[in-house]
């Protein structure tokens, strides 16, 4: 029997706050007689993650995806069911814990702002107790993967965003751990340091065997490191998929581009929309419940030479929008209760 790095179990998390009209005597009466309201962040919560797994924690803002995270790394007690990670009930068993997971909070950071970021290093090296010529080895590696020179012998302070997030990975990679929690570390970056991050974060886990838990607002970040997706919606799980699978039961859509040799070329088929139009291309919304591409693709051949052909799947933003509007969760969702 194997046994998962991270087994969750009905897992649940709610806090209070007080709750008061607006205007000075609602908050004169709210100190004799205080109304507080309970939250449900995160209701009852089940999933595995086997050693090795790349997943995706997905939902919008109050979903549960950091409180959840919190809560595994043992910064947060639930308020009801059960967690493990790596054998360890986190809340309990915290400090035994540390020296395992790794932990990336994009809007936290773990650096001395006033230190160069190659101080806080050596001091983790202390802190985790490692070996001299292990981190030094460690460090170099993690370095030279993230492309970083003089900006560790900087004070943090005078980083820009990018650099400082690489220097976030680092240190929370730095001591080796089976697994890493990384909750929006790419918030902001430019397409090259996003890369980067994605990049090492990957391999490291191939590699290693590293069990990576992403959550991220860029679905970008999720396609391109994670292999599995769970996603959240108003603190319940809604889905919990591989990425292939989630693709294909949920696209019922493909998009078409077209390079013609004619100039022009008309398409009017039941079920297919014209997204663009110039001169030798034609850019085409085939809704596959009313269409078969290879039906699209005869009939616009009957009309013109194809010179190129190219078939996709829309975007994986569109695909969880569609499923949070199947649930009835189109609207906003309020921002994340904290305590």
């Amino acid at each position: 029997m194997t046994f998962a790095a991270i087994e969750v179990v009905h897992l649940r998390r709610s806090f209070s706050s007080r709750k008061r009209a607006p205007g000075l005597r609602a908050a004169f009466e709210s100190l004799f007689q205080p109304v507080r309201e309970q939250h449900v962040a995160v209701d009852g919560i089940s999933f595995r993650i086997e050693p090795g797994e790349r997943v995706a924690f997905v939902g919008p803002n109050g979903a549960g995806k950091s409180t959840t995270i919190k809560m595994l790394s043992g910064i947060l007690h639930p308020s009801g069911g059960s967690a493990t990670v790596l054998g360890h009930v986190p809340w309990r068993e915290r400090r035994q814990l540390a020296y395992r997971i790794g932990t990336v909070f994009g809007q936290r950071s773990q650096l001395w702002y006033h230190l160069p970021a190659a101080d806080t290093f050596e001091l983790l090296a202390r802190v985790y107790e490692r070996e001299a010529s292990a981190h030094r080895q460690r460090l170099a590696t993690l370095v030279e993967v993230l492309q970083l020179g003089d900006e560790l012998h900087k004070p943090v302070r005078e980083l820009s965003l990018g650099q400082r997030m690489r220097c976030e990975v680092v240190a929370s990679l730095l001591h080796d751990p089976e697994v890493v929690f990384l909750d929006e570390p790419t918030i902001g970056l430019d397409v090259a340091a996003k890369a980067a991050i994605r990049d090492l974060l990957r391999q490291q886990s191939e590699r290693e065997g590293k069990t990576l838990l992403f959550t991220s607002h860029d679905t970008g970040d999720m396609e391109s490191v994670c292999d599995r997706a769970i996603i959240l919606h108003r603190g319940r799980v809604l889905v919990d998929q591989p990425l292939t699978e989630l693709r294909r039961q949920h696209i019922r859509r493909k998009l078409l581009r077209l390079h013609t040799v004619e100039a022009h070329c008309e398409v009017d088929l039941p079920g297919v929309r014209v997204l663009s139009r110039r001169p030798h291309q034609v850019e085409l919304e085939v809704d596959l419940d009313r269409a078969h591409v290879e039906h699209v693709v005869q009939h616009v051949m009957t009309r013109a030479r194809l010179h190129d052909l190219t078939v996709s799947d829309p975007p994986m933003d569109e695909i969880i929008l569609e499923l949070y509007g199947r649930a009835g969760a189109a609207q906003p969702l309020p921002e994340e209760v904290r305590p």
